[in-house]
């Protein structure tokens, strides 16, 4: 069994925020404390270390006590710049990613996915859940969502660098677990209406 402590928890906050207008998304509050503190909060139990992944407003979010990191790729490549920033700071031999805006993700994600990674000699493991409750429809990947062997460092760093974007044409190309998981927890908070609600749902 993957023991927690080889396992470093990345929380992504380094998006652009584009769907909030322009604000830090993971500096606005949820249920009284910033999203990005709710998710480390969460992820923090679940692993051996922990780090945030974050472009803007770095004091701020140094004030959470651990690690920020921005982007090391120039050219803004969305979520896998928050995977390479893992794979490369990390010390450990896992690191497992979660966005800053879904704060209430399960508190057994990540054995979960380690225990799915191990059983499958997978390379990675990520969620896979429907997109709504409301209208759950068919179990799509989540690939925010992933546990990934350190080992994968060089791969990623070739992908990004020859200008690749897409996390799933990256992780279509190694071994990868998927965890089945509900949809509820698995509730993003894209726009501030929707950050409203979520609070409102679950508060």
């Amino acid at each position: 069994m993957i023991s927690a402590d080889h396992i470093t928890g990345v929380v992504l906050a380094g998006g652009r925020g584009s769907r909030m207008g322009g604000v830090d998304k993971g500096l606005q509050p949820y249920r009284g404390i910033p999203l990005a503190l709710h998710a480390l909060m969460r992820l923090q139990p679940q692993v051996g270390a922990a780090m945030i992944n974050a472009n803007r407003n770095l004091a701020a979010y140094e004030s959470f006590g651990v690690p920020v990191w921005p982007d090391t790729d120039p050219d803004f490549a969305g979520p896998l710049s928050g995977f390479l920033v893992g794979l490369e700071r990390a010390e450990t031999p896992f690191v497992v990613t979660v966005p800053c805006d879904t704060p209430d993700f399960p508190d057994d994600l990540v054995a979960r996915l380690a225990r799915a990674l191990e059983a499958e000699d997978a390379e990675l493991a990520m969620v896979r859940a429907p997109d709504s409750a409301d209208a759950p429809g068919e179990p799509r990947p989540q690939p925010v969502f992933c546990l990934l062997r350190a080992t994968l460092l060089e791969s990623l760093v070739r992908f990004v660098h020859a200008g690749g974007r897409k996390i799933d044409r990256w992780t279509a190309q190694h071994r990868c677990a998927m965890v089945d998981f509900d949809a509820a927890p698995f509730f993003n908070a894209n726009t501030l209406d929707e950050l409203r609600r979520l609070e409102t749902q679950r508060g």
